[in-house]
């Protein structure tokens, strides 16, 4: 059987369907539990449903159903959830307890509960053969089209209910406090909010198993976050990465005849996650190093520019500040600059038109350069200032702390730093730097 009819084959699109489905609606309501920092929920609430299975698979026989009847062993895993859910809530509200701790506890007593009931199963007639173990690490290549139906409504229904509460969702994960003063019923809210991944959480057993589901719920959003801080488009993109993870590991799961398929979707949501980490364009580690590289570049070249101010400062004219050259050594000793850093310092500004090199080995600035300087040197200064008037440091000890802070200055503050410059009458050292820059050339 060829590689493409294995594709074409009705169980395989099932298969494929669901889980994309499954990681679709699983990553965009994943985005609401990174954003409250509730994504351990989901593994407290997953485990909690396996007692849930366990008493429906033995209270389904006193009804007349078979014990191994799925939407009841489901609405079993259901109710169960939603309990261990409330029980978190209730540890936390009323004993005074931390949330993780009350998920620690429920979680671990909840899943030792269902062991137990599993093997008391075990040891019963039909035990054997009722393949309860399946909803612990997933059976997804045992899902059927009623299987996959029910998943669809379900993804369906959850999408519609995020569209319809964007806004209230959207405001109890940024401000729960100002939510609460505006009478909204965050109670209301949050239970809808939990009631949500407890159903997702169930819908996915029969793909993922519990244990696996977690990672379904947390790993699709934290991926996305490298990529946006807009909620809008987080939700798009985890749904995405949670849709194309789970069909990239189904079909893979496909292909290899021993990979488990729980696993594999797994691991394909890894990969996803491991590549925004790396060029997530929002938080990645290889753009934030860019920007981290750019900005140390522009506070190199501003001291630069403000070394030139400093010492053209005196000239008559902005004529004779442009055609006036400080030789390279003047430049050295101004601040603790190794040669090597310096030239590359000066042939970048170079490039970028500040300034300009004189056969004789000296430099100056352009006529670019010059305005870029002036801008600089004041808002040093403003600095000083500030921390003179703010933070009660000495003008003769402000210069290296201004260094530090004056390149991340606001336009508001720059504005009310030059109002009170105007009204002060102790002068700010022009260069706190002991360096004599002579008469230039």
């Amino acid at each position: 059987m060829t590689l493409w009819e294995m594709l074409l084959a009705h169980n395989t699109r099932v298969v494929l369907t669901g889980v994309s489905l499954l990681g679709v609606a699983s990553g965009v309501i994943g985005v609401f539990m990174l954003l409250r920092r509730r994504s351990l929920m989901a593994d407290a609430t997953s485990h909690a449903t396996l007692p849930g299975i366990a008493l429906a698979f033995l209270v389904q026989p006193l009804f007349g159903f078979s014990g191994k009847f799925l939407p009841g062993l489901l609405l079993g895993a259901l109710f169960t959830g939603l309990l261990g859910m409330l029980c978190i809530q209730a540890i936390q509200r009323v004993g005074r307890i931390r949330e993780d701790a009350a998920m620690g506890m429920v979680l671990s007593v909840f899943y030792g509960f269902g062991i137990c009931l599993l093997g008391i199963i075990l040891r019963m007639e039909q035990g054997a053969s009722a393949g309860l173990k399946g909803f612990i690490f997933g059976k997804t290549a045992a899902m059927v089209t009623a299987d996959a139906q029910l998943i669809a409504w379900a993804a369906l229904f959850i999408l519609v209910l995020v569209m319809l509460t964007y806004k209230e969702f959207k405001i109890l994960c940024f401000d729960e406090g100002f939510a609460g003063s505006q009478g909204w019923p965050v109670r209301l809210l949050d239970g809808l909010m939990m009631g949500t991944v407890v159903a997702v959480t169930v819908i996915g057993l029969q793909a993922v198993g519990l244990i696996l589901m977690i990672a379904l719920l947390v790993v699709p959003p934290a991926a996305a976050r490298f990529w946006t801080d807009r909620l809008s488009r987080l939700l798009i993109l985890s749904g995405a990465f949670g849709g194309f993870g789970a069909l990239l590991g189904g079909w893979i799961s496909v292909t290899a005849a021993d990979a488990p398929a729980g696993a594999v979707i797994v691991l394909a949501q890894g990969v996803f996650f491991l590549v925004s980490l790396l060029i997530g364009r929002r938080r990645g580690l290889i753009q934030k190093a860019l920007r981290d590289q750019a900005l140390r570049w522009s506070i190199r070249r501003q001291h630069v520019l403000r070394t030139f101010y400093e010492a053209l400062e005196p000239r008559a004219t902005p004529e004779d500040k442009t055609l006036s050259r400080l030789p390279f050594s003047t430049l050295l000793q101004a601040r603790s600059w190794t040669r090597f850093r310096l030239g590359l310092m000066l042939l970048h500004m170079k490039w970028r038109g500040l300034v300009y090199r004189h056969p004789d080995g000296s430099w100056g600035l352009t006529r670019d350069g010059w305005p870029e300087a002036a801008r600089m040197a004041p808002n040093h200064r403003l600095w000083e200032l500030f921390l003179i008037h703010y933070a009660d440091i000495a003008p003769a000890r402000v210069d290296r702390g201004a260094d530090r802070i004056e390149h991340v200055l606001g336009a508001a503050l720059l504005e009310e730093l030059e109002a009170l410059l105007q009204q002060e009458e102790t002068r700010v050292p022009l260069s706190p730097h002991p360096v004599h820059w002579g008469d230039g050339i």
